[in-house]
């Protein structure tokens, strides 16, 4: 036995050795330093081929190197040069080769592959049209670059990344970093040449392609800024970007270190899956962010502009280690967004998001839902808005000078690096003296918001502190408050204490309800006008009904949406002058007043009598793949209410159950639950089965199994 049992320990001892190696965390192993690819994407095939050199170094004798990959099939592997073992695992591609720890290696991969996610192909599959955009981009966010690109789902691996893309030479190619030279390959096949300067995770690679054209312009300390459109756009331009400049040097500015990147660039592209990203210098952003000045004043870029800039230091410089320091991202990108506000709209506007997420947060936390900022698996609600409020609370605890101070420490100390919470908070004790071990524990660890230390906080605003004590009149008569709420409506009015008297005047018509009517519609308050038009009144007393049918010339879309809506509701005899009036108005991205005017055209026999079927095609038409996911989701939304789906309709519906946005995916299924109640669509649905992908018809199936 001591002949055999000597053997078998050593190989025991020395597998379990190599297995040690292999398992532990790579990033203590191996550091990688720089990426270099060059890619080919075949827009029509939605597939993409490249080849990547990695250098990196080992930092302890390793048996094996793995990068991660998905769905992918490789040509060629290298390691120093050379041939070497590999293995393709469900997420990873495995060198196989030990390697003592050691300065200058590298590894060369030549690969293909289809990527199912993170790389998405907008509209290839159907013919060019001046009505329709084609575009390819990415949203890797947190660990999904490696479907397109072989890298590190960790975002503890940062290396450097430079990009050579070959494609169309009729299309723009945009990618992080610097862009070096073009050339061409062949008489159709250009390529973009990108180049990085410092190191970044893998998730926040990105590539963006369209018929972009661009506005150049420069941070005040000289930063090239360009802001992307494509030309059918270009009216939006300045609206839209209206105050990125002002944006950028102001958080250069609060933020007190420079900007870390080579240059800044804002890309709209269609059917983005959230609002923004923030991919190192490369913010690709939703194309539903686009506005004219008229839209501006209902929805605007400027907070997500706001957000996503900030990241480029809070999330891209100093990232977090893991999820349970999320809120070092996208509470301090929501803080930093709201002072960035703050400079733009005032201190008004700046406490009332502070009041907002205050109240959605006491409600969460009211109702035993809190959660604490530090659990991994938070809300967005909490990472965000939580983690905002609590930034605001220690900027207020240690004071301005020391909080600006330590923000600056923090991100010198570990700029293209990995943080925690710890080390964010160990910088502000160094700066302010004081311990912060109680804060933690009450904003950090705590699942309960602290409303009453927010309370005080908003309190130290006088506008707050009025529109409080108007709030508090809301179960009071109308008599009994009638002089607070008119001296509230005198000129100028403010925004929110305007609103807040709509609000209360709403289901009254007494004299004085009307008086203060007029004066809330003499008002000139955009806001205001709007909070009548959207719910403070949906009988029109015939006193106000000049005032309310004024609310169509106002310049806000949202107004212009309720106001027809409400007018067409209440005057039946007077609906043709109402759909004249907004014949021509589209609204915002969505093309809300467009498809509600539609919807009403078709349903008001006596107006436009004979056109029917070429409105109805209109209306039907905007649920085509073709059009943005937001545009299609308005049709779906008002077919239903008319009950009057055609067989197009029917099968752009199928197609959103299977569509990469969640939001729209999760619509789209819930639409067809709805519509299977009935036994017309259920046989409608069948009889068109044939027409759907094999996707499509197993899911019908299994809804219609139910």
């Amino acid at each position: 036995m001591k002949k055999f049992f000597y053997p078998f320990f050593v190989f025991q001892t020395l597998l379990v050795t190599a297995q040690s190696a292999s398992t532990e965390d790579q990033v203590d192993v191996v550091d990688f330093k720089s990426v270099d690819a060059e890619l080919t994407i075949h827009p029509e095939s939605k597939m993409i081929s490249g080849a990547v050199n990695y250098s990196f170094e080992v930092l302890k004798p390793v048996d094996s190197i793995f990068i991660d990959t998905e769905n992918m099939q490789f040509q060629e592997v290298l390691l120093n040069g050379e041939n070497v073992d590999f293995r393709v695992g469900n997420d990873k591609i495995w060198i196989r080769k030990s390697l003592a720890a050691s300065k200058q290696n590298t590894i060369d991969l030549k690969y293909s592959g289809s990527p199912k996610q993170t790389m998405y192909f907008i509209n290839w599959d159907k013919p060019d049209s001046e009505e329709i955009s084609k575009q390819i981009w990415t949203q890797g966010q947190g660990k999904y670059t490696s479907n397109w690109l072989p890298s590190f789902d960790d975002m503890r691996e940062k290396a450097i990344f430079n990009l050579s893309i070959n494609f169309n030479k009729g299309y723009r190619v945009i990618a992080n970093g610097a862009l070096e030279n073009t050339k061409m390959l062949n008489d159709s096949i250009k390529q973009w040449n990108f180049s990085m300067e410092k190191p970044m995770s893998s998730y926040l690679v990105a590539i963006a392609i369209g018929d972009f054209k661009s506005k150049e312009i420069k941070s005040a300390a000289g930063i090239p800024i360009s802001l992307f459109y494509e030309a059918k756009d270009s009216s939006l331009v300045e609206p839209t970007y209206r105050y990125s400049k002002k944006i950028f040097d102001f958080l250069v500015y609060e933020i007190g270190t420079p900007y870390p990147w080579q240059n800044y660039k804002q890309v709209p592209v269609e059917n983005f899956l959230y609002a923004g990203m923030e991919n190192t210098g490369l913010t690709i952003f939703s194309e539903s962010m686009l506005t004219d000045s008229i839209g501006f004043k209902d929805r605007n870029f400027v907070n997500v502009n706001a957000h996503e800039l900030a990241h480029q230091w809070f999330g891209d410089l100093v990232t977090e280690t893991e999820s349970e320091n999320h809120w070092l991202q996208e509470g301090f990108a929501t803080y930093y967004a709201l002072l960035a506000e703050r400079e733009i709209f005032g201190d008004d506007y700046f406490y009332w998001k502070l009041f907002e997420a205050a109240e959605k947060l006491k409600s969460l936390s009211d109702s035993g839902k809190g959660e604490a900022l530090l659990n991994p698996k938070a809300s967005s609600l909490t990472f965000y808005q939580k983690g905002a409020w609590a930034l605001h609370i220690l900027h207020e605890k240690i004071g301005d000078e020391a909080f600006k101070k330590g923000i600056k420490n923090y991100l010198e100390k570990y700029k293209f690096k990995n943080v925690t919470t710890t080390d964010f908070l160990t910088e502000m004790e160094k700066v302010s003296g004081e311990d912060l071990t109680q804060f933690r524990k009450d904003w950090l660890e705590q699942t309960a918001f602290k409303s009453n230390t927010a309370l005080v906080s908003l309190k130290k605003s006088l506008f707050l502190q009025k529109y409080m004590k108007i709030g508090g009149l809301r179960e009071k008569p109308i008599a009994n408050k009638y002089d607070v709420l008119n001296e509230a409506l005198h000129f100028p009015v403010n925004d929110y204490i305007g609103q807040e008297v709509v609000l209360q005047l709403q289901s009254h018509t007494s004299p004085e309800a009307i008086q203060l009517y007029k004066k809330a519609f003499a008002s000139g308050n955009l806001f205001v006008r709007q909070a009548i038009a959207s719910s403070s009144m949906q009988r029109i007393p015939e006193e106000l009904k000049i005032e309310y049918e004024d609310l169509l010339n106002d310049d806000s879309y949202l107004t212009k949406e309720y106001a027809l809506m409400t007018l067409w509701t209440n005057y039946p005899e007077e609906r043709a002058k109402y759909l004249a009036k907004t014949k021509s108005v589209i609204g915002f991205y969505d093309k809300n007043v467009r498809i509600l005017w539609l919807t009403l055209n078709l349903v008001t026999p006596e107006y436009d009598a004979g056109n029917e079927q070429a409105v109805y095609g209109e209306l039907s038409g905007y649920t085509d793949e073709k059009y943005p996911f937001e545009v299609r989701e308005n049709a779906f939304g008002y077919l239903y209410q008319i009950d009057s789906f055609s067989d197009q309709s029917l099968q752009s519906l199928m197609k959103g159950t299977q569509h990469y946005t969640y939001s729209f995916r999760n619509f789209c299924r819930q639409l067809l639950a709805e519509l299977l109640k009935e036994e017309k669509y259920q046989q409608k649905l069948q009889s068109l089965s044939g027409t759907f992908s094999k996707k499509e018809q197993n899911y019908l199936q299994s809804q219609l199994s139910k």
